[in-house]
């Protein structure tokens, strides 16, 4: 049996193939191909596998424009790290796929079905990758807080930063203003436009206009200085540093 990987990370398509030939130990491994353009030109010049295994996010994209490329009659499990909407997708495509991490028993499930398909699915990559694009998220616009008996909105466009403090979550404003919310900073992560807000560590989520001061600082991490922040020890870890600096870039 013939069976083709496409994965863009190293470590995740050897524990696939590892766990492959324990299922199908008679099995001839091509791969892994780490891209669209590398994925598309092996099928365009090599005769089709007999199973194709495929992660849904490459490094130049998602892995559907790989069959809009190329006609592929092979039958596909997509391995994936999509959430619980996008594989009802794949059910509804009645086509398998395998949520990473992938498990053995589930590996073993996914091939031990396509061998006993008599009639190969047919699947509709334009509706399937139409179910998986990103939807345009909304993201919160504005906050209701409390100041003595009284409620008022406070638009998201007036925080400078948000702080977690001996577990209270404040929102401080531009204007000096400070408030106590009722989420934790990670909830706010997932509420806040990423475009205008960073998380910068466990404590500080800032607005991008509320950063005056940048820094190089020890063991490749970054101070920041945050404006009207009397904390001088804000500190980006060096895993984030990265991811920083393509938010400054407006990327």
């Amino acid at each position: 049996m013939k069976v083709l990987i496409i994965e863009d990370e190293k470590p995740a398509a050897n524990r696939l193939k590892q766990l492959i030939l324990e299922v199908l130990p008679e099995a001839k491994i091509d791969g892994n191909l780490e891209s669209i353009t590398a994925a598309s030109q092996w099928l365009k010049t090599n005769d089709e596998p007999d199973l194709i295994f495929c992660d849904i996010q490459l490094a130049d994209g998602l892995s559907f424009e790989i069959f809009n490329r190329v006609k592929v009659n092979s039958p596909i499990i997509f391995t994936t790290a999509f959430d619980q909407y996008a594989i009802k997708a794949f059910k509804l495509n009645s086509i398998d796929y395998l949520l990473k991490p992938i498990s053995p028993k589930e590996l073993e499930g996914a091939v031990q079905k396509f061998k006993s398909l008599q009639i190969r699915p047919v699947v509709d990559i334009h509706q399937l990758q139409e179910l998986l694009t990103p939807k345009q998220k909304e993201y919160k616009s504005r906050f209701m807080v409390k100041i003595g008996e009284k409620i008022q909105a406070v638009q998201a466009s007036e925080a400078s930063y948000f702080l977690s403090e001996e577990r209270v979550t404040f929102l401080h404003t531009f204007e000096g203003k400070r408030y106590i919310l009722d989420y934790t900073l990670d909830q706010l992560e997932a509420l806040l436009d990423p475009k205008q807000f960073f998380r910068l560590n466990r404590k500080y989520i800032a607005a991008i206009e509320a950063i005056s001061e940048i820094h190089t600082y020890s063991n490749s991490r970054l101070k920041i200085k945050l404006k009207d922040c009397s904390d001088n020890d804000i500190l980006v870890s060096r895993e984030k540093v990265g991811a920083m600096k393509e938010w400054l870039d407006g990327k």
